[in-house]
């Protein structure tokens, strides 16, 4: 779910190309759930290889990944490791809301309707271990690092970005800004043209920036989070019921914290002490012992895996690898050209 930030947070739209020769630290489940919901069939049915195996992912991860490198984008995937037990009542509420969503796709599937269909497939997306396997085998063959976070990945990816080790951190999802990134992205893994509903739109990369967040909210970097806290997370996902992102922002700037705004709220209440959400904030649970090294890819090792066992094309797939290596060396040269001149 994430924080509602949408209306509150300044964004720079960007093109991909301006990018170029930036480490962008990548929260993986946020991008693999983005490509296993939106690569499917027109009746919502997901990619698969002839075991009955789903590949959507694969196809995201390979074919998105891969444009990236080839425009001189340097990715590091950053993986969720075990999830903080406050985030509980939000996995048990996502399981629920996938459980419901299966429900009305066998009754789409029953009246033939594939709009809806497609639809109700897309909210059933979950993660299976093997997807998160196959991802990460896909990666080493793509000579591109990963990381496994200790907890949440946005939150190792957000140190990342603020210790230097990355420009941006990408996610859909705006935490990356309550665990204290200097800068984001969004739309990072799925711009471009995309329906929504029964029209076309152009989705397009967004920079997002702390610093110029809290400078035009008028917030310090706690009174964000409590805002965050007021609206709902995933670690308190219900917020306080009716109080949008607006109205959170107003009263945390009047009485200057979320424990002297609660008395002006009528009936607010909270399932667990609001200091325990923000310790997850302010402090996450990361690690610092990991290592980043991009390699050349290994192009028959991605031939056997991507053609030989997921059944891609084959002519595909090597024309993708050759554009990824083409423009590798051309930001190689850049770079070489640059520490020469500089």
């Amino acid at each position: 779910m994430g924080v509602d930030f949408k209306d509150l947070v300044p964004k720079t739209p960007v093109k991909l190309e301006d990018l170029s020769g930036k480490i962008i630290a990548i929260d993986a489940y946020n991008a693999i759930y983005q490509f296993l919901s939106i690569i499917r069939q027109p009746d919502g049915t997901p990619l698969k290889d002839s075991a009955g195996k789903i590949t959507s992912h694969l196809s995201g991860l390979f074919y998105r990944t891969s444009n990236l490198v080839e425009i001189g984008i340097k990715p590091i995937y950053v993986f969720d490791g075990i999830p903080p037990t406050l985030k509980a009542v939000e996995i048990e509420r996502r399981r629920q809301v996938k459980m419901e969503a299966s429900v009305h796709y066998e009754k789409a599937v029953a009246k033939g309707d594939t709009e809806k269909m497609r639809v109700f497939a897309m909210a059933t997306t979950s993660m299976k271990d093997y997807m998160q396997e196959d991802s990460r085998k896909l990666l080493d063959l793509m000579g591109l690092p990963w990381i496994n976070a200790p907890s949440e990945g946005e939150a190792q990816a957000a140190y990342m970005t603020k210790k230097g080790d990355a420009d941006y951190c990408a996610s859909q999802d705006y935490d990356s800004l309550l665990f204290g990134a200097p800068k984001m992205l969004r739309n990072i893994t799925i711009s471009g043209r995309r329906k929504r509903g029964n029209v076309y739109i152009e989705v397009v990369p967004e920079i997002m920036e702390l610093s110029k967040t809290l400078s035009e909210t008028g917030l310090t970097y706690e009174q964000l989070i409590d805002v965050g806290i007021l609206i709902g997370t995933d670690f308190n996902p219900d917020g306080i019921k009716g109080l949008g992102p607006k109205t959170a922002l107003k009263l945390v700037k009047q009485y200057g914290s979320l424990e002297n705004a609660l008395p002006q709220i009528k009936n607010a209440a909270f399932p667990v002490d609001p200091n325990c959400i923000r310790a997850i904030f302010l402090h996450p649970e990361i690690k610092d012992n990991y290592k980043i090294e991009w390699k050349e890819p290994s192009v028959e090792g991605l031939i056997d895996f991507m053609c030989g066992e997921k059944e891609f094309s084959e002519d595909r797939i090597r024309k993708s690898v050759e554009r990824m290596l083409e423009g590798s060396k051309k930001q190689k040269a850049k770079v070489s050209l640059e520490k020469w001149f500089g």
